[in-house]
């Protein structure tokens, strides 16, 4: 299956190499180029290190703008299979150089720059979906596939399936970074996040050990579940090679509302009370005044829901939710429209960069019962930033105990003077984030929902898990002795 070539979201600059992050950098010497040779594609063209060197991180959507590279790979491999990942693994722990997964870098984290350099393990090539076992609802498909392939794939079996699994980065991103950043899609609340998806999983570790975690039956209770332990991970333990998800027949049936209320809160409290009841609509979306006004053209707080099911469930589902939006504002269907054909677009993050407008996303996630002020107080510490123009919010995932919400922020940062724009970018981009993750931290909300941890958050790890980073660090040492795995991200130092 041919797969598509990921579009480059800025241009760059390849001859122009910035050293930003500190560190011991890993050169790749002749007799680690020779061994790899020796196993798979490799190349050193400038285009091929200089496409490595990013993913849709704002930060580094700000640098391409000025015509930088932060961290130049040394060479990327590309292996084709299980057995030639896990052989780059060892070779490259014997040799003490460092390794950064990457594949369709949607991720805006800043988790696939390789920030000392070494090798860049594209994952593209592994790009076969396995087995699709309709009977049990089953798929095996390889790291490398991108989503929309795996859904093309599924949807021309019989009646067609899905997996269900539709985040924004949707046409960018594959099988192994949905697992490697814990992702969550559109349509979570009907299908689960990708956790909830995975039943097991293929993984090489460092030392070049190839092993498989459950997926041979529903559930099993010999230990804890390995495969969990690897989602979520970033390439920092091991690297996920395949994983066999749940898949669902295709829906027969949809139904879509929109509503709007007076309050955020509101619109919050009808969230929590659809949930409570045991409802599952697949998308449950509130938009703020702000958001609302820009997205709809809607001066009040939008609710759009968006289901799809079998028909007896959905008109359950539908039943509950008309009951508990009936004292809102109904708005027509056509919102539900709207969003569905704009969704994706984030075409205007690169111009707003290249004119020195910072702009980036926090999503969390809390508990209902002190949800509202939370989603209060990150916003005060947001707009507390000198420089801030906007910060506004929207719910995205909801769940009967809590939900996420997704901040969005833009700034323009006034320079200190002979402080050059790009470090005035970035002082107000990390005081940005650190406003509201001090907020995030001392309320107890999760920092992230489903993007991941990367570069960008690293710094709040510790904070947030508390004793527990600790035992997470020891499990890294034990898998990864050398530190060769995807250093410097989910909160791992980098080796000096």
């Amino acid at each position: 299956m041919t797969q598509p070539t990921p579009p480059t979201p800025f241009d760059i600059a390849p001859e122009v190499l910035t050293e930003r992050f500190g560190g011991r950098r890993c050169e790749v010497t002749p007799g680690l180029r020779r061994a790899l040779d020796a196993i798979c594609p490799t190349s050193t063209d400038a285009g091929d290190l200089a496409e490595h060197a990013r993913d849709w991180w704002p930060i580094a959507i700000g640098w391409a703008a000025a015509g930088e590279v932060p961290a130049l790979p040394g060479l990327v491999v590309s292996p084709r299979n299980a057995d030639e990942v896990a052989a780059v693994l060892a070779a490259c722990t014997s040799a003490s150089v460092s390794v950064t997964p990457s594949a369709g870098r949607s991720g805006v984290c800043g988790g696939t720059i390789p920030l000392l350099g070494g090798v860049s393990l594209d994952l593209c090539g592994l790009n076969q979906i396995l087995e699709v076992d309709e009977e049990s609802l089953l798929v095996t498909v390889e790291a490398g596939v991108f989503g929309p392939d795996l859904e093309a794939h599924l949807g021309s079996i019989g009646e067609g399936y899905t997996v269900g699994h539709f985040p924004q980065s949707f046409a960018l991103a594959t099988v192994g970074g949905w697992l490697a950043c814990r992702g969550a899609g559109q349509y979570s609340t009907r299908y689960g996040k990708i956790e909830d998806m995975v039943v097991g999983l293929t993984v090489a570790l460092a030392d070049g050990r190839i092993i498989t975690t459950e997926g041979g039956a529903p559930r099993q209770a010999v230990g804890p579940n390995l495969t969990q332990f690897f989602v979520g991970s970033e390439g920092t333990l091991g690297v996920i090679t395949s994983a066999t998800l749940r898949i669902h027949p295709k829906p027969a049936a949809e139904a879509r509302r929109a509503a709007s209320f007076a309050t955020f809160g509101e619109g919050l409290e009808a969230i929590r009370r659809i949930l409570r009841r045991g409802a599952t609509p697949a998308v449950v979306r509130l938009y703020d005044e702000i958001e609302s006004k820009r997205t709809f053209e809607v001066d009040a707080n939008v609710l759009i829901v968006l289901d799809e099911a079998d028909p007896l469930l959905l008109d359950a589902t539908m039943a509950i939710v008309d009951e508990e939006i009936a004292q809102a504002t109904a708005l027509e269907d056509r919102h539900v429209a709207h969003w569905l054909e704009h969704r994706n677009n984030v075409d205007q993050l690169a111009p707003l960069w290249r004119n020195h407008i910072v702009v980036d996303t926090i999503e969390i996630a809390g508990r209902w019962r002190d949800l509202d002020q939370s989603c209060t107080a990150v916003l005060e510490a947001l707009r507390g930033v000198p420089g801030t123009m906007v910060a506004s919010v929207h719910e995205s995932h909801a769940y009967p105990d809590g939900a996420c919400l997704y901040f969005t922020f833009v700034g323009r940062p006034e320079p200190i003077e002979g402080e050059d724009p790009l470090a005035a970018e970035q002082r107000y981009y990390d005081a940005a984030w650190d406003a509201a993750n001090a907020v995030l931290i001392e309320r107890g909300c999760a920092i992230s929902h489903h993007h991941g941890i990367g570069y960008n958050r690293s710094r709040f790890v510790a904070p947030s898990l508390g004793a527990a980073a600790g035992v997470l660090a020891e499990l890294k040492a034990t898998l990864d002795p050398a530190g060769i795995m995807n250093p410097g991200k989910l909160g791992f130092a980098l080796p000096g």
